[in-house]
């Protein structure tokens, strides 16, 4: 079964339990998920009812598929996602997103809680992802292509779109704070970069630096779905500071953050 037939098969089973067909989607990161509960008349499923799907492992991704309203407007929400480090291949990384495209989705935000490389950027900001450095050396793509998803050979040039970048930029100068923007830098994981990894990152041109959310934008991409990409800032990364690094941390400022986080949210997609 190629990943076509598997996205088809889990689709089929989300049909059962809900007909709507949301043109926008969210993916949240770690201690993002209470976005979730802001919606109103909700239909969720947990990711490991549905065929071909996995329950995530780390902790901070509930694993749920949630269909509602936000702001008035028909969205669905993974709360959660799966990340390279638990052991998952790509095709099931990815297979979320291949399941929003076949609902549907046509503009996709996905979130993130990351560590700044960017000396200038404090732990707790927003930053818009406006491109990506894919440190993983791996890519959803390879192998047969689904001709049915998207081409052999896609373009690069503007996986995160530009005009979405220019609405969350309005979206948060309207809830009256500024949002980074910076470069995103894949990393395996689970263990943090070494302080000389981190001095590499920079050098290659990243702004921050996390373990998720590129596999999954190639993939939207290659479908030619709009990409937004928001991370929260939750530490400095290795080295850059005097203390050590700790998911507990990350969950921490993430949720210190969540209202504002929130908040962009909800502005963005009410300018969508």
């Amino acid at each position: 079964m190629n990943q076509y037939q598997k996205a088809q098969e889990a689709l089929n089973y989300i049909r059962k339990l809900t007909n709507r067909k949301p043109k926008i989607g969210l993916v949240l990161g770690s201690g993002l998920g209470s976005l979730a509960e802001e919606m109103m008349d909700v239909v969720s499923i947990p990711f490991e009812d549905i065929p071909n799907f996995e329950k995530p492992t780390t902790i901070g991704h509930s694993g749920n598929v949630v269909f509602g309203k936000l702001n008035g407007i028909i969205v669905v929400i993974f709360s959660g996602r799966y990340h390279y480090f638990e052991g998952f291949p790509l095709d099931t990384i990815t297979l979320p997103i291949r399941v929003m495209h076949l609902l549907g989705v046509e503009t996709l935000i996905l979130t993130n809680s990351c560590g700044a490389v960017n000396m200038d950027f404090i732990p707790g900001e927003l930053m818009v992802i406006k491109d990506h450095i894919n440190l993983v050396f791996n890519n959803p793509l390879i192998g047969k292509n689904i001709d049915e998803f998207g081409p052999r050979f896609p373009d690069g040039t503007e996986i995160y779109t530009k005009s979405l970048r220019k609405h969350a930029h309005e979206a948060a100068h309207d809830l009256g704070f500024k949002l980074q923007e910076g470069v995103y830098a894949w990393w395996t994981g689970p263990s943090y970069e070494t302080p000389s990894e981190i001095k590499m990152i920079r050098t290659l041109g990243a702004d921050a630096v996390g373990m998720s959310t590129v596999p999954e934008a190639l993939v939207a991409s290659h479908m030619n779905m709009n990409v937004l990409g928001i991370s929260c800032l939750t530490n400095m990364a290795s080295g850059i500071l005097d203390q050590k690094l700790s998911h507990k941390e990350v969950l921490e400022v993430a949720s210190q953050t969540n209202l504002q986080f929130m908040n962009l949210i909800k502005n963005i997609v009410k300018k969508l």
